[in-house]
């Protein structure tokens, strides 16, 4: 990426609140830490499976690197903005060490922010100086950094669980992890490869193959599993047979049946009608239940979204 190029794409993610750390790698404030210690509302992770919100670092360590341009993914992508850039070469300058330290620096940086704020609640604001949960989900495809699991197990060892959210195009990236995450999270967004290939908009002929043998290998995970439906109207939310036949092959822990939220970068591709109410993923998570034999666990409707497993409630990661 040529330094002209790179200015236009980092005065772009500043002016989105993105923290830039090192070459390829951002923390970003999620709503929702502003929310918990502000509103004293957490998010749905939280709600489901015990995370504090407050002490989440939302992070990612390839940020303009992706095996797919999905219509519906806020980052930014080649092309937008009037720039292109091979999104697939993610040239891996940043060393686990370096990530870390600078999502650490990023995070105090943003929680500096609410002390001048007469709503803060003054305890979370103590505990979120100590962070003890990392998204990797911020924006691009993380197995795309290829010391992925070293990441992971300094996370580890600085006592932060982790969550990890990937596309799945790279499945033999995911089984030679170092370390596994706290929690697996793998994009299922198509109920067949056509709908795939319009929704999903892979960057290689092979990718609808290879999220599959991912799906197929969840079971060899030690660590609590999800499926991740992002939802959006008029594009992707028919075919529940196909879905449920897809799940019930992998066999996730979790199924959470998300809608598509009309920000970022997707508001170049989609409209705000391509965004489903909550009743709209409520009836298609039911529908889904009913067809792979899961049950409806929990919702959270002011995220819009619905959780699904086999188990009778969700493991509790963050009470460890």
């Amino acid at each position: 990426m040529d330094e002209l190029l790179e200015q236009r794409l980092i005065t772009a993610l500043k002016k989105q609140k993105y923290h830039l750390i090192g070459k390829h790698s951002a923390v970003k404030r999620c709503k929702w830490l502003y929310e918990s210690i502000v509103n004293n509302r957490p998010c749905y992770k939280q709600k489901f499976y015990g995370i504090q919100s407050h002490r989440c670092i939302q992070m990612s360590p390839s940020l303009y690197y992706c095996t797919q341009e999905c219509l519906f993914c806020w980052r930014i992508q080649s092309g937008d903005l009037e720039t292109k850039w091979n999104e697939m070469h993610n040239p891996n300058r940043d060393t686990p060490e370096q990530i870390v330290e600078g999502c650490f620096r990023a995070q105090e940086k943003i929680i500096s922010g609410y002390k001048g704020n007469e709503k803060t609640d003054w305890v979370k604001l103590r505990e979120a100086q100590r962070p003890n949960q990392v998204a990797i989900s911020l924006t691009g495809e993380p197995t795309l950094y290829e010391p992925l699991g070293e990441l992971i197990e300094l996370f580890k060892k600085k006592g932060l669980t982790t969550f990890l959210v990937t596309n799945g195009t790279l499945p033999t990236r995911l089984l030679n992890l170092k370390q596994e995450p706290t929690q697996l999270y793998v994009s299922l967004c198509a109920p067949n490869e056509n709908v795939y290939n319009k929704v999903c908009r892979p960057q290689f002929s092979s990718a609808w193959s290879k999220l599959n043998e991912t799906l197929e290998t969840l079971q060899s995970f030690r660590c609590p599993t999800a499926i991740r439906m992002t939802m959006v109207k008029k594009h992707n939310m028919e075919l529940i047979e196909q879905y449920s036949k897809i799940v019930n092959k992998a066999n996730p822990t979790y199924v959470e049946v998300k809608a598509y939220m009309h920000i970022g970068f997707s508001n170049l591709r989609l409209s705000f009608d391509n965004m489903p109410m909550h009743e709209e993923v409520k009836e298609f998570a039911a529908e889904l239940a009913k067809h792979t034999g899961y049950n409806v666990l929990n919702e959270a409707p002011e995220s819009r979204v619905v959780l699904l497993s086999r188990l009778k409630k969700p493991i509790q990661v963050g009470n460890r």
